[in-house]
């Protein structure tokens, strides 16, 4: 299964390219952390400046679409932190990863992490756009 970063979820809701290529990641199995949920409200409250229940429309839709929520957990911080020193990433970057190896995700689909990276020797991140 693959699992989607927080920007592969905004893009989806956007216009151009980008969306259509989140849009096609969308219509394929695929896990999220519940901490993309948070940051999806956020953004797209202060960037997009949606309403609140579009924001809910729309959190209501990726909840139905994808295959795994990951809850945000003691153990998916620490895993985050271990991650975050050895591969030198953020915080929370790196709990996002971590999200995606407890979901048992072989890919990483983000804008923002180095495209081919492999983590744990089991995750590859890959940039969709």
């Amino acid at each position: 299964m693959d699992f989607l970063d927080t920007n592969v979820l905004l893009y989806a809701f956007m216009e151009g390219e980008r969306a259509e290529k989140a849009q096609t990641l969308l219509a394929q199995p695929f896990a999220i952390s519940a901490q993309a949920l948070n940051e999806f409200a956020n953004v797209a409250r202060k960037k997009l400046n949606m309403s609140w229940p579009d924001i809910r429309e729309a959190i209501d839709a990726l909840v139905a679409l994808s295959g795994t929520i990951i809850p945000v957990s003691e153990k998916i911080t620490f895993a985050g932190l271990e991650l975050a020193q050895r591969y030198q990433l953020s915080f929370y970057d790196a709990t996002m990863l971590a999200a995606a190896i407890e979901a048992g995700c072989e890919r990483f689909y983000s804008e923002d992490l180095h495209g081919g990276l492999i983590v744990e020797k089991r995750l590859t991140v890959i940039n969709p756009f």
